[in-house]
């Protein structure tokens, strides 16, 4: 069997092919700038096969979803015969609201759904939607499942969930904690568990997904029982350039100074604050590093602060679950930070959990970097969203 992953973008189309019987990914690529000109990177797998990567034009994302289909069946950088070699097409959907706690087989009802969580998250499942109406269109009658960001922290209790707002409010328009980056939490946490030789059922874990999105999640038993983002992917940690959570306050305040719309306020929260705000250099945290060793001070302010909301989630959530058996490191800088995770870990010694500096000294590798007498494991888990999607697509049409 093979599956074809797709993760849409507003202007971008990421994929993955991947055959199911050993999990090998066949090919990969890029779709970028459509609607506008247009460009694709396409890169097969198998010996002998060529690189494309040139400027294409691409009206809109149907006309990309039959380029990368050209380009996996031909004859310079094909990797299957034809088109019908792909069972089933597997889509990332960033927001299922409280509609989906699992993934599911796309159909009218299912695609509804989705449209009317647009208000939840309007920058993303309009766009998620946008790749599965193009599949749909060029692909015919092939299978199409959605596998949501949201499903995995569906699991909260209520008290994690609940905003303390009047009650209406979340009667009314679903207003409470979602949670984000569920595929790879919950990767993270299946990998854990089997470095660990132990069943996942039996583990509390706290997965730290950080990257230029970042969030922190309290995994019990194999469940997500909270988590740092919210009702939208800009609650919890500072990001990149997400401001993280905030006084309530401090937009009326910064409005009527500053005399902006709630757009332009947004704007500010959503793509200029984070790290990047707080630097002025870069929402890049190898850039921040390389300002700190120029003498750069916000630069160095910007990795505390980041370093510090992080550890303070860890304590939160170990307490929350009555102790942390493992504390994971993912994503692209959970995965490559080698100075934010011993930053980190630094504040962890209350909870038993110390980091081996030597051990430490890897990038992008799946590893224990627990020092010898450290009650709790710390590892690094490179994350793998796309495989989970894959591997759902597979069970739900099989």
């Amino acid at each position: 069997m093979k599956v074809l992953v797709i993760n849409a973008g507003s202007s971008s189309l990421k994929y993955q092919l991947f055959d199911m019987t050993d999990e090998r990914v066949l090919a990969k690529g890029l779709c970028e700038r459509i609607g506008i000109d247009g460009h694709i990177k396409h890169t097969p797998l198998l010996d002998g096969k060529a690189v494309f990567d040139e400027d294409i034009p691409l009206p809109d994302h149907a006309a990309a979803i039959a380029i990368v289909l050209e380009k996996m069946t031909s004859a310079e950088s094909g990797v299957i015969a034809d088109m019908g070699e792909i069972s089933a097409v597997g889509h990332r959907v960033v927001h299922g609201g409280e509609n989906f706690s699992a993934s599911t087989l796309i159909n009218d009802e299912v695609l509804a759904a989705i449209e009317a969580c647009i208000p939840l998250a309007p920058l993303h499942n309009p766009a998620n939607i946008t790749g599965i109406t193009a599949c749909q269109a060029v692909m015919g009658d092939v299978p199409q499942v959605a596998v949501f960001d949201t499903a995995f922290h569906q699991t909260m209790p209520g008290q994690a969930y609940m905003y303390a707002l009047p009650y209406n409010y979340y009667e009314q328009y679903k207003v409470r904690r979602y949670g984000f980056h569920g595929t790879s939490h919950r990767y993270v946490a299946e990998r854990a568990a089997a470095m660990l030789g132990k069943p996942l059922s039996e583990l509390k874990l706290i997965s730290c997904h950080m990257g230029n999105g970042s969030s922190v999640a309290a995994i019990d038993g194999g469940k997500s029982v909270d988590t740092s983002m919210g009702f939208t992917p800009l609650a919890g940690l500072p990001m990149g350039t997400r401001v993280g959570d905030i006084d309530a306050g401090i937009i009326e305040f910064l409005m009527g100074k500053e005399n902006l719309s709630i757009g332009e306020m947004l704007g500010v929260l959503n793509k200029k604050s984070g790290v990047l705000g707080v630097s002025g250099v870069s929402s890049d945290f190898r850039d921040l590093e390389d300002a700190v060793l120029e003498g750069n001070e916000r630069a160095k302010l910007a990795l505390q602060v980041f370093r510090y909301h992080v550890s303070k989630f860890i304590g939160a959530y170990a307490v929350a679950m009555g102790g942390v058996d493992a504390v994971i490191f993912t994503a692209g800088v959970g995965e490559n930070g080698i100075n934010d995770r011993e930053a980190i870990c630094k504040n962890l010694g209350v909870l038993g959990i110390e980091l081996d500096p030597v051990k430490n000294q890897v990038r992008a590798k799946e590893t224990d970097i627990s020092a010898a007498g450290s009650r709790g494991r710390v590892l690094v888990i490179p994350t793998n969203e796309e495989l989970v999607i894959a591997r759902d697509t597979r069970e739900i049409i099989a």
